[in-house]
């Protein structure tokens, strides 16, 4: 009985991924785990072998057809598998069907609207807003989704939008900071000079100063800054990271 021989330059995978780059005129492809590419470039899933079905570069992934060293060398200029692999996932474009497409656009996009509906609120009533709400407000000014961008990413984005057409703000946090020192409202006037601060509460006790206040998570580092750049002389608490009213209650 004679023997059938597989090319050497051929490996045949089944139920993948694909993700294509065309670089000097030719197409890299890579063969991916399903559902794994959106969690690698979201930074969810970190180990690559979880992600690659194999560390190979491939010309066409269906035909099992492997990449060449010196096609390697001219397009990426280098031969290094693994990290090629790393840059065409991270650049390429990943190939799907039509029907999945929409499938993971239709769940980017109601991802996006719960994370826009989970930081915000209404600054009228200080209450959140249904995802329902943020999804038809989404809707209503026409925001086309990023495959490539993470939910996060685009949240930020959105809320930006979803300003000129409804009454929306993040949802802010509660802080307190300490102040300790004959610097005291050196400090105090460097603070309420920071953008979106809303004081509740001043307490000063002799050398000290308590100040309880609302700002908008945007502004968390600059009011941390302002903590480093005291050199010890100030305390700061978080109080609260979302500032709303659920029902009858005042989180």
């Amino acid at each position: 009985m004679s023997k059938i021989f597989t090319p050497t330059n051929q490996i045949k995978l089944t139920n993948v991924a694909v993700v294509r780059i065309k670089k000097c005129g030719r197409r890299f492809e890579i063969a991916c785990y399903k559902n794994k590419v959106v969690s690698w470039r979201n930074q969810v899933e970190k180990d690559i072998d979880e992600v690659l079905q194999t560390h190979t570069v491939f010309l066409n992934v269906s035909k099992g057809q492997v990449a060449k060293k010196e096609d390697l060398l001219k397009a990426f200029g280098k031969d290094d598998q693994t990290e090629i692999c790393k840059e065409i996932l991270t650049k390429g474009e990943l190939q799907v069907s039509d029907k999945e497409r929409s499938s993971q656009l239709d769940a980017l996009f109601k991802d996006i609207a719960t994370t826009v509906a989970d930081k915000c609120v209404n600054p009228e009533i200080k209450r959140p807003y249904p995802v329902t709400t943020i999804e038809k407000a989404m809707k209503d000014i026409h925001y086309s989704v990023k495959p490539n961008q993470s939910a996060k990413q685009q949240a930020l984005v959105v809320i930006k939008m979803l300003k000129e057409s409804i009454p929306i703000e993040r949802a802010q946090m509660r802080l307190q900071v300490v102040f300790t020192g004959k610097d005291t409202k050196k400090w105090k006037e460097k603070l309420t000079k920071i953008q979106s601060i809303e004081v509740e509460k001043e307490e000063r006790n002799e050398d000290q100063l308590s100040i309880v206040f609302l700002v908008d998570p945007g502004f968390y580092k600059a009011v941390d800054d302002l903590r480093m750049e005291t050199k010890g002389a100030a305390m700061l608490e978080i109080m609260s990271y979302k500032e709303m009213v659920l029902g009858e209650e005042f989180l």
